[in-house]
């Protein structure tokens, strides 16, 4: 969804209109609620339920139907949501699909959607911009006065109002699922003992910031098993008091983040702040976090058994990224 926010800020520059938002997606809302150009989000609680079984699709549907159609961009890679569009009478003269357009060679995700933007449906064919282009180019997230505010207490009520912040993010969302952390499934997995290496020489060398190990709250025991293992000084589990909009905001204030690739990763490229990122089985030159702000993102691969993974990544090759990032001084 961080991604989306290119396509999102286009269609506003462009028809200088507000842009709302269809999503199932539990992180969608509190992300954009209040973003420039987001009008309203409309939410269900998943797209693959079947009709009759759901009634967050009946709602969604008779509140479409209600605004009568309008020009969308359908946005979902599969075909879930197209038969909730056609309940809502939201017909194909209607729509720019991605999924008629999909990723030129070597294009990044979020050109995907700055392509999408300049297209037009069936109905918009001969009716002129209101608007132009922004110029900008990748993902942008702001933040407000309540977020920034927000922010202020939270750190001021855990001591770190007056210190630079370094944030990791280790887990993702598979981490914490049932069974062995490393299972086929999680391409995102990292050996905790390289963790530990990583963290302790962070640690070594900015002797004066907080490290944030952040997450959402199934991934609390993991980081306190980290903060353990590692038995360094300054290190704060935040995963269980981190809503999107204080992530956002924390990403805004911190002086860098190490991260596997990841949703933060993308709310950090965001917002500005420098960042290392782990890549395994994902492409970076499709997801590579990339933003308005053009903070660096320092890319970090691996390969077992000739292909990409992430545990073909060695501590040494993490810490020698970190030391060449140059953390933002200012907070």
């Amino acid at each position: 969804m961080v991604l989306l926010t290119a396509l999102i800020r286009e269609l506003h520059s462009l028809w200088r209109c507000p842009v709302d938002i269809v999503t199932s997606g539990p992180w969608s809302a509190p992300l954009l609620r209040g973003q420039p150009g987001v009008g309203e989000i409309l939410t269900v609680r998943s797209r693959k339920t079947p009709y009759l079984l759901a009634p967050d699709q009946w709602r969604l549907v008779r509140a479409l139907r209600a605004r009568a159609a309008s020009p969308t961009w359908f946005c979902d890679g599969g075909d879930a949501g197209r038969s909730l569009l056609a309940r809502a009478g939201i017909a194909a003269p209607y729509l720019v699909d991605v999924n008629d357009h999909r990723l030129l060679p070597d294009e990044h995700a979020t050109g995907q959607w700055l392509r999408l933007a300049q297209l037009r449906p069936q109905v918009l064919a001969d009716v002129a911009w209101p608007g132009a282009l922004s110029g900008q180019s990748g993902c942008s997230l702001t933040v407000n006065e309540a977020q920034r505010a927000d922010l202020a207490a939270w750190l001021e009520a855990r001591g770190l109002a007056d210190v630079p912040l370094i944030l990791m993010q280790i887990g993702n969302k598979r981490t914490m699922r049932r069974g062995p952390r490393r299972l086929a499934v999680n391409h995102k997995y990292w050996p905790l003992a390289r963790w530990v290496e990583v963290l302790r020489h962070i640690r070594q060398r900015s002797p004066a910031a907080a490290i944030l190990l952040l997450g959402a709250p199934p991934e609390v025991p993991l980081n306190t098993e980290l903060a353990g293992l590692a038995g360094v000084d300054g290190v704060h589990n935040v995963a269980a008091d981190l809503p999107v909009p204080r992530l956002v905001a924390l990403c805004a204030r911190a002086a860098a983040l190490l991260t596997v690739d990841s949703g933060p990763a993308h709310v950090a490229a965001a917002v500005g702040c420098p960042q290392v990122v782990l890549f395994g089985k994902a492409s970076p030159a499709l997801y590579r976090p990339w933003g308005v702000a053009g903070a660096p993102s320092l890319v970090v691969t691996g390969e077992e058994g000739g292909l990409p993974s992430m545990l073909g990544i060695g501590a040494d090759a993490v810490i020698e990224a970190w030391d060449r990032l140059e953390p933002r001084s200012a907070f």
